[in-house]
């Protein structure tokens, strides 16, 4: 028997619950070979062996596989029309109890931002923030909410020096900020979405999927939203087909449930 790259795509997702099929296979595909020979493992079958056999492999794997690249308040002039535009049109429109979901949140960098940009808006008492994530392990990393100073380099000042204390090189998120949020493992390929949701936050992750997942991500963001929700995505991204899904356009970035 050939253990081609079909082969490995299948008892990948029989341990892990996670679909190659759904990612671009030349790009992935590159990602997984540099992995398998970072392990000094010959061919594909036995490095299904060594992710049953070997639980430290295996993590490593997941964490590989999830690409984690994110950081506070990225690209800030977004964060600034949240601020003025985005944050007090939800709030008109649905009050201040706001369903919010941050959706492949990573390591918490993006919940967290959110947190502070509606504490400016509401009491900090009053927001909820569910965070979810495929991979456990950058979960785990989010509630130790530990940073690096790169990561928190575009923090507004006043959040820095109210929310983050310096623990040696690194810099710690407070516990009232980190209470404020509900991390979750979740699948956006294979499990249930949140309802009735006033926010969906996913930014700059489905880059990494083929066309069809992408709509199909869109689609169920947009049955997840109440109508007049809004959907924040990121700059390397765009809804191409936005209207014959059910989104109207606010900018580059921000999309409206308009059914």
């Amino acid at each position: 028997m050939a253990y081609d790259y079909e082969y490995f795509k299948k008892e990948v997702f029989s341990l892990t619950k996670i679909d190659l099929n759904a990612y671009k296979e030349k790009q992935m595909k590159r990602r997984i070979d540099t992995l398998i020979a970072k392990h000094k493992v010959t061919g594909y079958d036995k490095f299904v062996l060594k992710l049953r056999d070997d639980k430290a492999v295996f993590e490593d794997f997941v964490n590989y596989l999830t690409i984690n690249v994110s950081e506070f308040y990225r690209n800030p002039e977004q964060w600034q029309l949240m601020d003025k535009q985005i944050i007090p049109e939800l709030i008109s429109k649905f009050g201040t109890k706001l369903k919010i979901w941050s959706a492949a949140c990573s390591t918490g960098d993006e919940p967290y931002s959110l947190v502070m940009a509606f504490s400016k808006h509401i009491p900090l008492n009053q927001i909820t923030i569910t965070a979810t994530d495929i991979d456990k392990q950058v979960i785990e990393k989010a509630k130790l909410g530990l940073y690096n100073e790169k990561s928190i380099a575009a923090v507004p000042d006043e959040f820095k020096k109210k929310y983050f204390t310096k623990v040696g090189p690194s810099y710690k998120i407070s516990d009232e900020i980190k209470a404020r949020v509900q991390f979750q493992q979740h699948n956006l390929l294979k499990d249930t979405y949140p309802d009735k949701c006033d926010l969906i936050v996913c930014r700059n992750v489905l880059i990494y999927f083929t066309e069809e997942a992408k709509d199909e991500i869109f689609r169920k963001y947009n049955a997840s939203l109440k109508s007049g929700g809004i959907l924040f995505i990121g700059s390397t991204e765009q809804i191409m087909n936005y209207k014959e899904i059910g989104y109207e356009r606010k900018n580059s970035f921000f999309y409206v449930k308009n059914k």
